[in-house]
């Protein structure tokens, strides 16, 4: 009985860290909404935004892998 406590709190936990996903989606779609809307203020200075707003994107997809490997963890190392 112990047992399957332990295993369903680490379900719950991985579940848990999985909403981490769901904000880098989040996120993604803010970085780049906020650059469309800038982009279409000045379309001179769009051109020198786009590498900030790919490493933009990069950092919010990162904390997406970064919860789904912290879900694996609880799923299978618990």
């Amino acid at each position: 009985m112990e047992g399957d406590v332990v295993q369903m709190g680490a379900y719950i936990g991985a579940g848990l860290a999985c909403t981490g996903m769901g904000g880098a989606a989040v996120g993604v779609g803010h970085v780049v909404g906020n650059f469309l809307s800038g982009a279409l203020r000045n379309p001179s200075a769009a051109g020198g935004q786009t590498a900030t707003m790919f490493i933009g994107i990069a950092f919010s997809e990162a904390l997406g892998i970064f919860s789904f490997l912290v879900a694996l963890l609880l799923m299978f190392a618990v």
